[in-house]
């Protein structure tokens, strides 16, 4: 396989991306799609399992996730893990990077995944060249901010129901977003890494699915989740963030 050859099955067409709504702003003309294009270099494949960058790396790319599941992780000064998202396709990662030109925490994917490699310095200079372009940056960077704050009130004001009903109630939407099931989803991250996130042991995160379970509002296999009652879910939540 020639080198041009393989430049070509790296190419990826932004114009032809069934998530540039969901990553990339709209309302283009076919050349402005055509200078689009530049901001992506490749395809990455990340393995489950594997890092897709990791807490000191230098920053040099943000990261649209085209398949699979990640999450973001720091590790705390006692060694432990301290998960701080979640991320699926048609989300941006990377962000973290910016500020300090290196990132500060590590992205792992939770199963196969892909991901578009957007060098910055090339989401910098079109940012300039379009407006549009750099609102939806803007955008991107405060959607992490308002996330962000969410989840410091699920830590910090939410008992134990509350923040379960809140995590899959949002992941839901998101998932629906991109054409998913309102009403069932896999959960591609382990009831360890649900309560590193949410702030919660392992057993009350299986306790509280078990609750859910017997009251009916969830019907729950192993790591798939239907939805039977979301009324009675955004009941539970704090309406503050449902």
């Amino acid at each position: 396989m020639t080198d041009a050859t393989v430049a070509q099955n790296l190419k990826v067409a932004c114009s032809n991306c069934n998530l540039r709504e969901l990553c990339l702003p709209v309302g283009f003309s076919p050349d402005d799609i055509d200078r689009l294009d530049e901001i992506v270099k490749n395809r990455r494949r990340v393995k489950q399992g594997d890092s897709l960058f990791n807490d000191g790396d230098p920053f040099t790319s943000l990261y649209a996730i085209r398949t699979g599941f990640f999450k973001t992780s720091v590790t705390t000064d006692d060694g432990r893990e301290q998960v701080t998202g979640f991320q699926m396709a048609g989300e941006i990662v990377g962000l973290d990077g910016i500020v300090n030109e290196q990132h500060s925490c590590h992205a792992v994917a939770l199963e196969d995944a892909e991901v578009c490699v957007m060098p910055f310095a090339n989401v910098e200079s079109l940012s300039r060249e379009f407006p549009v372009l750099q609102r939806n940056v803007h955008k991107i960077m405060s959607r992490e901010i308002v996330r962000e704050n969410e989840v410091m009130m699920l830590l910090g004001n939410m008992r134990s129901e509350e923040r379960i009903a809140a995590f899959l109630l949002n992941l839901v939407q998101r998932l629906h977003t991109r054409g998913f099931s309102k009403t069932e989803l896999v959960l591609r991250m382990s009831r360890e890494e649900i309560g590193s996130y949410l702030g919660m042991k392992i057993e009350t995160v299986s306790r509280t699915f078990s609750k859910f379970s017997d009251l009916g509002i969830i019907e729950i296999k192993q790591r798939f989740v239907h939805i039977k009652d979301a009324d009675a879910l955004k009941k539970i939540c704090n309406p503050q963030v449902c």
